[in-house]
């Protein structure tokens, strides 16, 4: 297992699946979405501004949504980086589809990179608390944002986004529960996956996607951080 006191490097595609394997041989539902649906894809995303940019978006809304304003951002800022986002006036953000929380979260979040307050880059030497600790300290980012970024931009192996409806949707069908497990009932379940419980999260929105539903992972927390 393990120990989150150390760096945990990042997945590659052969770590990627060395833990598909160990994940399939061990537990049956899991072994089942793989032979049913195929191997998951190894989602991913760029570290930096404008992923958690993107996850912030994606808080409490569709993921085709919190694409379509991102890419409208995107195309009126490029490349984006926290001086260009902070040049853009109120008005304009909400023209792209931004909130007036999601514009001051944002905002004062890329004013915390310009000043130099804040520094992505030295995430990666951190281990997972850490990382968790530094980014719930910036306000509009929760543990839920946090974890996401460790899953998908820093590719830690042992990450389980706590308030994910999707995850949970997907316990729930897949072990034939009566209602959606609450956040606690879902991470002891998840505990059984230790130490690859990122890849269990990549094979629980395969199958949730896979039964019609979005079509890319839908991260949409039950609070709004």
């Amino acid at each position: 297992m393990a120990d989150n006191h150390h760096f945990q490097k990042p997945l590659t595609q052969r770590t990627f699946q060395k833990g598909l394997s160990i994940l399939t041989r061990n537990d049956p539902d899991l072994a089942k979405i793989v032979v049913d649906f195929g191997p998951p894809p190894f989602w991913n995303r760029k570290p930096g501004f404008t992923t958690l940019v993107h996850i912030i978006l994606e808080q409490q809304v569709s993921l085709a949504s919190a694409r379509a304003v991102l890419n409208k951002l995107m195309h009126a800022v490029s490349p984006l980086t926290p001086k260009k986002f902070l040049e853009q006036d109120d008005k304009t953000l909400k023209t792209f589809g931004f909130s007036r929380q999601k514009t001051a979260y944002c905002r004062n979040f890329a004013e915390l990179i310009t000043t130099g307050q804040l520094d992505l880059k030295q995430l990666n030497s951190k281990n997972d608390e850490q990382v968790r600790r530094t980014l719930t300290e910036v306000k509009g980012i929760g543990r839920w944002t946090a974890n996401i970024y460790l899953l998908m931009a820093l590719r830690r192996p042992d990450i389980w986004p706590v308030g994910d409806l999707a995850l949970e949707s997907a316990i729930q069908k897949l072990k034939n529960l009566p209602a959606r497990p609450r956040s606690d009932e879902s991470k002891n379940i998840a505990a059984d996956w230790k130490p690859w419980r990122a890849v269990a999260a990549r094979i629980l929105w395969h199958y949730y996607l896979s039964n019609g539903r979005d079509r890319e992972p839908s991260q949409k927390p039950v609070c709004s951080l």
